[in-house]
């Protein structure tokens, strides 16, 4: 199968959850292509590596997302409107 490459829908989901769990943009780097299982682990300087699964849909990942930053240590906070950044 051809490498899924990810696209702008995928990353808005991928920030939902981010945002929640108070990680500013710049660090989170995200694999451009999804590849099974998937992973989420601390990089560089409290950076944040996400690669996207190839099978599933990233709505089902994010779930699977939030525990693993839950288990880094991040804790989810509500947003107040207007604190997503675009």
């Amino acid at each position: 199968m051809p490498d899924q490459l990810i696209n702008m829908e995928d990353m808005g989901v991928i920030f939902l959850v981010t945002d929640i769990m108070g990680i500013h943009r710049e660090s989170v780097r995200v694999e451009l292509t999804k590849e099974d299982p998937g992973l989420v682990q601390s990089g560089p300087n409290r950076s944040v590596e996400i690669t996207i699964p190839a099978t599933g849909t990233v709505e089902e990942f994010a779930e699977t997302l939030q525990k693993e930053l839950e288990g880094m240590g991040y804790v989810a906070t509500e947003l107040a409107e207007g604190d997503e950044e675009d």
